[in-house]
């Protein structure tokens, strides 16, 4: 994964994940007797973090230790690879480490580590003030009502398509499939996302979901909702894409890079994909269609609302272990300063959630896709904010890829999809 992609792919690479147990480790959601230790400690705390390819973090924690010598930060550099990341976490928490004081959490990690007891509940003299975010930023850093990570970076997908063969993107579904005769016509597929058997296929049967009001489970984590009438409808849209051919046959191996280079080859006509796309599809020495590419928010079911996307990004929590929390504290709120979010979208290409920036004119005029992007992360949904993300990711994958190949109805692919969560739920 190339550093300055604005992506999430690092963060979608979760599909062999194994939950570190649904009990234990630090019991209930408020953390107990560690959630109030160390409350007004100030000294040195270390960050922890995956690689920093696109160098962001060094600079800033340089910048920050020269205006705190007193209570300076240690970077700990993780791997690239999110699988490794999550349990090099879990590992430090279940031994209360005191050392990893601030930590970078993928948006899917909240409710599991929430619900050990691992996070610092930023409430009380740790209330973060997120009146400049990005709402559904937030959302992403709440369990059960209490939010326990600080917004950092954000993500949503867009659509891209292709702008000297249709007049103007489709703002819904229907809009889509009827320009499919278009591509039939010109001899390419019409449409493709993330279909392949890992965390994308999640990610892009959520948003066929979510689109059309449903949801894979309730907003405690933990009740199953999938097996609705609007989760079939959005699921069916993707199964009847691949049976008509909307969808054509080989987006069942696509993951990011694949529906991204079939893009650029000039075979697809339609691509949803993050944000990273946009600069290589105008600079790779291979992309065709330099020139002839749009971007537009997801579609609807309806005309004026547009698709929901998956929310991607990272989040900063305080770990309950820290000795150091007042100081750790600051440093969250040094991350989401304007300031610095926008280091990290100029230096790093990486979405802010802080709101305002996306209609800042400079800004704009160097990443022309932040206006679509803002669009994006504002009606975005997270993927479902719980204790068993793992086990129920893994339900929505092997039962959504099943139905996609035709090995099962529908019906029977959110049956099989809600009976694998609740088991997981349960245990």
């Amino acid at each position: 994964m190339k550093a300055a992609r604005l992506s999430v792919i690092a963060g979608v690479a979760l599909a062999g994940l194994a939950l570190a147990g649904c009990t234990g480790g630090g019991g209930s959601g408020s953390g107990g007797g560690d959630a109030g230790a160390n409350t007004d400690g100030k000294g040195p705390i270390t960050y922890v973090q995956g690689k920093d390819n696109s160098n962001v973090v060094r600079p800033l924690i340089e910048k920050w230790n020269k205006a705190h010598p007193d209570e300076k930060v240690t970077f700990k550099e993780q791997t690239d690879q999110a699988d490794q990341q999550h349990d090099d976490l879990v590992q430090h928490f279940q031994a209360k480490d005191s050392n990893y004081d601030v930590v970078d959490v993928d948006v899917v990690w909240t409710g599991e580590f929430a619900a050990k007891g691992w996070l610092q509940p930023l409430t009380g003299t740790f209330k973060m003030d997120n009146s400049a975010l990005l709402e559904p930023t937030v959302k992403s850093g709440t369990y059960n009502g209490t939010q326990y990570a600080a917004p950092q970076t954000s993500d949503g997908g867009i659509l891209y398509y292709r702008k000297d063969l249709v007049q103007s993107p489709p703002k819904t579904w229907d809009e889509m499939l009827k320009d499919c005769d278009i591509a039939k016509a010109k001899g390419i597929g019409c449409y493709a996302g993330q279909f392949a058997q890992y965390e994308g296929l999640t990610v892009n049967v959520a948003e066929a979901i979510n689109t059309n009001g449903g949801t894979i489970v309730g907003e405690d984590g933990k009740k199953v909702t999938v097996d609705s009438p609007e989760a079939k409808a959005g699921l069916t849209r993707l199964v009847d894409g691949f049976k008509n051919g909307q969808i054509p046959a080989e987006a069942i191996t696509y993951q990011e890079e694949q529906g991204r280079q079939a893009f650029e080859a000039g075979k697809l006509m339609f691509l949803r994909n993050w944000p990273y796309v946009y600069n290589l599809a105008k600079t790779d020495g291979s992309s065709t269609v330099k020139d002839t590419f749009g971007i537009a928010p997801l579609p609807g079911v309806s005309d004026g609302k547009p698709g929901v996307s998956s929310l991607g990004g990272h989040n900063a929590a305080i770990s309950v272990y820290s000795k150091h929390k007042a100081t750790a504290f600051e440093f969250l709120k040094f991350l989401q300063s304007e300031e610095t979010q926008k280091f990290f979208v100029t230096q790093g290409s990486l979405a802010p959630v802080v709101s305002s920036l996306y209609d800042d004119a400079s800004l704009n005029s160097q990443l022309p896709y932040l206006s679509t992007l803002k669009t994006s992360i504002e009606n975005a949904v997270p993927r479902p904010v719980s204790p068993f993300y793992p086990a129920i990711t893994k339900a929505v994958q092997d039962n959504a890829y099943a139905a996609l190949k035709g090995d099962k109805s529908v019906d029977q692919a959110l049956k099989d999809m809600a009976s694998a969560i609740s088991t997981a739920s349960a245990g």
